[in-house]
């Protein structure tokens, strides 16, 4: 009889802690789409967003922005490329440069402030930047917004990358897939709405249910372990009681090894020891650079200008369908992580590299016919992008000291970033040169 009743309670705590895993890979799904939603939405809308500069001059609009008449447009269209007056680059820089700055200096300051109110900081940024776009009147209220979508995308990023070292190593594949599916969502979204005669402001307005499922799923899905500082800065020199350290390692039961992190990472960390931790993970941050850098060229650099005049789809709608289908080559490969793990992460770079020079030798001399030729080729361009992401954050949490990963993590968000970031200084020229033509 004990026996069957010690049986049944162990059935018990397995069920629980497979519920508990379940919920929290969910909920880091939901809160990687979530995260990443407004920054993907606000580079899916970049050619929009820099057609409603033309407003002076007697530029008339229809229900998508697209310029109708006017002076500008003469001046917009005189290439053979269709340019528009300034690259969609410009809308790149205002959506990664704010991210980037968070990403090179918060990792030193951001464990001293709570969990909780990180969430809510994130959520506030990105329902703002769909607003502020939504109703700006001139192109720099727009890029406001952008700036504030880029912010709550780079502090939530490192955030929730830092928040998974309180969970077991699974929900890295949560998070990677939620990323990847924020692109294919935000892409589809706006693509699709638009696509059928919705304006760009009512399609961002409806957009503002984003940030309250990030709320939801952060507060009401995730089961945190426990001493989980949530609301409260915990001193990084505070030892744990050591009836709390044991109640932590009783509760978790089957999940020692998010235990074990949780519990380390209340050992201090020295200034000198973070930039030792940096100095580590260049081989990480080096190739993940490049590949972003690589592939945000060809998305906001190129992409504007593998225009097809003879396609069925407008230079806009091309534009956003490139969006689309690199967004789900993405999510594709962020969510193989349970299936295939690439270590080689220089061999990813280079392969990026190579599809960054086909296409720009493709803009140059006209060798493609048709978009559908160029539309296989964005996708594989996604698929490298997603599986040099999800596969770097991976081996970093496997590979890293338990004292060192909380840290770690968030640093070496920063890798995309600059990539990304020295993409959209590059493309400047790029779209010069190619629009003189």
């Amino acid at each position: 009889m004990e026996q069957s009743v010690n049986a049944d309670i162990i059935q018990e705590i397995h069920t629980n802690s497979r519920c508990r895993q379940w919920r929290n890979w969910v909920g880091f799904w939901l809160l990687g789409l979530c995260n990443n939603f407004a920054y993907v939405v606000m580079l899916s809308a970049a050619e929009d967003i820099l057609q409603k500069q033309e407003t002076h001059n007697g530029t008339v609009y229809n229900s998508s922005l697209t310029i109708l008449e006017g002076e500008d447009v003469k001046a917009a269209n005189s290439s053979r490329y269709d340019c528009n007056p300034v690259s969609t680059a410009a809308v790149l820089l205002a959506d990664i440069l704010p991210t980037l700055i968070i990403k090179l200096s918060a990792p030193l300051l951001v464990h001293q402030v709570p969990y909780g109110v990180r969430v809510l900081l994130c959520v506030v940024m990105a329902a703002g930047s769909f607003l502020i776009v939504s109703f700006s009147s001139s192109v720099w209220m727009s890029i406001v917004g952008v700036i504030f979508a880029s912010a709550s995308a780079g502090f939530g990023e490192l955030s929730f990358l830092s928040l998974t070292v309180f969970y077991s190593r699974d929900v890295l594949g949560g998070w990677g897939s939620g990323t990847g599916g924020a692109g294919v969502a935000g892409a589809l979204l706006y693509a699709g709405l638009t696509q059928v005669g919705l304006s760009p402001q009512h399609t961002l307005v409806i957009m503002l249910t984003v940030p309250c499922a990030m709320l939801i799923s952060y507060f009401f899905l995730l089961v945190p372990p426990p001493s989980f500082p949530q609301w409260k800065r915990r001193e990084m020199d505070e030892p744990v009681a050591s009836d709390e350290r044991q109640r932590l390692m009783d509760e978790c039961h089957e999940e020692q090894e998010a235990c074990g992190r949780a519990e380390s990472r209340y050992v201090p960390l020295t200034l000198q020891d973070k930039f030792h931790i940096i100095k580590d993970l260049m081989p990480f941050i080096c190739p993940l650079g490049l590949v972003y850098y690589a592939e945000y060229f060809i998305n906001q650099g190129l992409m504007e200008l593998l225009y097809f005049p003879n396609f069925f789809l407008s230079h806009a709608e091309q534009y956003r369908w490139y969006q689309t289908l690199y967004q789900v080559g993405v999510f594709v490969s962020r969510s193989s992580l349970c299936c295939v793990k690439i270590r080689k992460l220089w061999g990813l770079a280079g392969l990026q590299v190579v599809n960054a020079l086909l296409l720009l030798l493709a803009v140059r001399y006209y060798f493609l016919p048709s978009a559908w030729l160029v539309f296989p080729i964005i996708f594989y361009e996604g698929l490298l992008g997603g599986a040099a992401y999800v596969n770097t954050f991976y081996f970093i949490s496997k590979e890293t000291e338990d004292r060192q990963r909380e840290f770690a993590m968030a640093a070496a968000s920063v890798g995309d970033s600059l990539g990304i970031a020295l993409a959209g200084v590059t493309a400047f020229p790029v779209h010069r040169y190619f629009c003189s033509l």
